[in-house]
């Protein structure tokens, strides 16, 4: 097996986690607060790409029993239902965190973090 018959087997995987570095970078090196959402929710869905390609098996077909004593491999459907969950827990931190950045804005005036960090820092010294 060459290395790039061993890279094109691994695709979905590698693909999985270039689309996570993509969002890791947009969290450590934005400061706006919606720009670091955006990054969160594009790490989620690497790891629900992940979580796909896990439940694929080359050749395989989707697990309904018809009665036939097929020894065909079966896609793993497992994957497909954890997905659901984590799809609304990443809905569930969207939102909470889209309303905690609405609560910063009217209380900051600003959605970059390294403004808020200079204000609280500011007020600190005046108490």
């Amino acid at each position: 097996m060459s290395f790039l018959e061993a890279l094109l087997e691994h695709i979905n995987y590698l693909g999985a986690v270039a689309i996570f570095v993509i969002g890791l970078h947009t969290v450590v090196t934005h400061s706006n607060l919606i720009k670091r959402i955006m990054g969160i929710n594009i790490m989620g869905m690497a790891i629900f790409l992940f979580f796909v390609a896990t439940g694929n098996v080359t050749g395989g077909r989707p697990p309904i029993v018809d009665g036939s004593e097929n020894a065909e491999p079966f896609i793993n459907p497992l994957p497909s239902v954890l997905i659901l969950t984590g799809i609304v827990v990443v809905v569930s931190i969207t939102v909470y965190s889209l309303s905690l950045v609405i609560r910063i804005y009217e209380t900051y005036g600003t959605i970059d973090q390294d403004e808020i960090s200079r204000m609280v820092k500011e007020e600190e010294e005046a108490q």
